[in-house]
């Protein structure tokens, strides 16, 4: 089979089983989840998918070869971060373009690109004062953690990568650096690229994945479509806003609030036809209604529901 290829994955750690049987397929470029709580096996499976740990049993594949970094083009940003803190992010980003074999003019070219689209030319190619009219690029220590992060980034797309893993790629970025991430995102998937995306921000996930998998104590406990699996819960999400109050008719129905504001009530039903009743009341009734939106489930409530607790991460 063509694309990305995980078949039946299984690893154990003594007598724990950390993941259970994974298989999932990316048969063409795409962004792809992979979800799960603290301690589900996501880590564990990233490092198996790019040869860092050997599974028991199951084999992961490429385009109908087993997948070896050594000859595909692979870019990880791992969730541990981690840069050389005395080294200058020139050195290290010459360093990284060279150990996958990007030419140095041509590494050099796209450091210039990647820096000023990240909004790190500063640090790359500090200006010259009187001074100092040699200055050296900064060292990653003399980086704010937002914008080692942005480095991290970088390291991980400048050899322009077939397949690409993000572990966590907005975690601990302030709003601004966050739509920063996701345009590059965002950019990148556009490029027939093969993208495993690891993300708690669930929004995140429902802006740039069309599939997913997720994962609890190892075991797959929803995989599929993302489109198809929200429509299978159906429109069970109800949102009202009115401008008298409601309450002895969300009571009448015993409907199930789950969120009140001062200007919406979200109601859980347990199927459409509950709100075809509700709806016939209030208008009978003459009620006052600014909304009346059925939603499906949101991936967050979705996978709330699927994995509910949190576990140490393995």
């Amino acid at each position: 089979m063509q694309g990305l290829v995980v078949n039946d994955i299984v690893k154990k750690y003594g007598e724990k089983t950390v993941v259970n049987h994974l298989s999932f397929s990316m048969e063409k470029p795409g962004v792809y989840a992979l979800l799960g709580t603290n301690g589900a096996g996501k880590t564990t499976s990233i490092r198996i998918i790019l040869g860092m740990l050997l599974s028991d049993s199951g084999e992961v594949t490429f385009n109908g070869k087993p997948l070896d970094v050594g000859t595909v083009n692979v870019g990880y940003m791992a969730e541990e971060r981690g840069l050389y803190p005395k080294a200058t992010v020139m050195d290290q980003m010459l360093y990284f373009a060279s150990l996958k074999k990007v030419p140095k003019k041509e590494a050099a070219k796209r450091i210039r690109e990647w820096a000023e689209k990240l909004g790190l030319t500063e640090y790359f190619y500090p200006p010259k004062t009187v001074k100092n009219k040699k200055p050296k690029a900064f060292r990653a220590e003399q980086l704010s953690k937002g914008n080692q992060q942005k480095v991290q980034l970088m390291a991980t797309l400048i050899s322009d990568p077939d397949i690409i893993v993000l572990d966590e790629p907005l975690s601990g970025l302030d709003p601004v650096n966050t739509n920063l991430f996701r345009d590059v995102i965002r950019e990148v998937s556009k490029q027939d690229k093969y993208i495993i995306m690891s993300s708690h921000q669930m929004a995140t996930i429902e802006e740039f994945c069309t599939d997913l998998t997720i994962l609890n104590r190892g075991e797959t406990v929803l995989s599929g479509n993302l489109n198809e699996i929200k429509r299978s819960y159906g429109r069970v999400n109800l949102l009202i806003k009115s401008d008298d109050n409601i309450d002895s008719y969300i009571e009448k129905n015993n409907l199930n609030v789950i969120e009140k504001t001062p200007g919406e009530i979200k109601i859980k039903l347990d199927n459409e036809e509950q709100a075809s009743m509700l709806l016939k009341q209030l208008v009978a009734d003459g009620v006052s209604i600014v909304k009346f939106e059925l939603t499906e489930p949101s991936l967050h409530e979705i996978f709330v529901e699927k994995v509910g607790e949190v576990h140490e991460e393995i």
